[in-house]
């Protein structure tokens, strides 16, 4: 075990080739009902359980977090892992190809280490703190873009489950309030797609109201190491304990924040 956590960049690596191989090769299988609209694969229990292996083998005191089966291991360490096996189960389930595997080393609430693999588009990338983030061998960083007007910004799914109809007045609000403002407004399904082509340039934002660590710990570190400003949704620095995920090119954080903001104030007169 090393004291470094981006020495277990590796290990994510390889967790991330197992994950792409189950994903790639098996059908969906039985879905299982996670609540309102909500739903679990076969191939999302698969690929958890294991990555869980692989990781108990390679880090034995590192506690995990898996989406599909919850935490296990020793969880008084300042380290843990955070899976989400398939982002995007309901693309996944339509061969919607924007899908992919997503795992994150938390150190002390922050992700240091991530890697997203996205299986039917054969892109991986990868981050580790202080150290760049990257597709493939290809060093990434965030778009140049400066004007609001110019940007591409991608919203994370509506709710479902319990106040969703309250918490979508919000969302929809938002939506509105970009669609009026920015060039195009996008809705891919994956938080971890979100995040790493923000970190590519592919995207110029990403506004996603809500934060699991299994979600976005990956994306988070690797939308940091390539230049964005990941955040909540009031400025403040991105951390697990934030109610949002708002990763953007530093020229719009400003401009990005104000939407938000706005949107939040009619929100809360109507």
């Amino acid at each position: 075990m090393t004291d470094a956590p981006a020495a277990l960049l590796p290990v994510a690596l390889r967790a991330a080739e197992i994950a792409s191989e189950l994903v790639r090769t098996r059908v969906p299988g039985l879905l299982t009902a996670k609540g309102d609209r909500d739903m679990a694969s076969e191939v999302d229990y698969a690929v958890e359980r294991a990555v869980r292996d692989h990781l108990k083998k390679r880090t034995p005191d590192i506690a995990i977090l898996g989406e599909e089966e919850g935490i296990t291991g020793d969880t008084t360490g300042e380290l843990l892992w955070a899976i989400d096996p398939v982002d995007g189960t309901a693309n996944f389930v339509r061969n919607i190809p924007l899908c992919g595997f997503s795992l994150g080393l938390i150190e002390k609430g922050r992700p240091v280490v991530g890697v997203i693999d996205l299986p039917f588009l054969g892109t991986r990338y990868h981050a580790a703190q202080h150290t760049g983030a990257y597709l493939g061998d290809r060093r990434i960083q965030a778009s140049m873009t400066t004007d609001l007007k110019d940007a591409i910004v991608a919203i994370g799914d509506y709710a479902v489950g319990e106040n969703a109809e309250a918490k979508n007045r919000r969302r929809i609000a938002l939506t509105e309030h970009l669609a009026a403002n920015v060039q195009r407004v996008r809705m891919l399904g994956s938080a971890a797609i979100d995040l790493a082509w923000v970190a590519e340039g592919r995207l110029d934002a990403s506004i996603t109201l809500s934060n699991k660590p299994w979600d976005m710990a990956a994306g988070v570190i690797i939308a940091r190491e390539a230049g964005a400003k990941v955040t909540d949704q009031d400025g403040s620095d991105h951390a697990s304990t934030s109610a949002a995920t708002v990763a953007t090119t530093p020229a719009l954080a400003d401009d990005i924040r104000s939407l938000i903001s706005t949107t939040s104030e009619a929100q809360s007169r109507s």
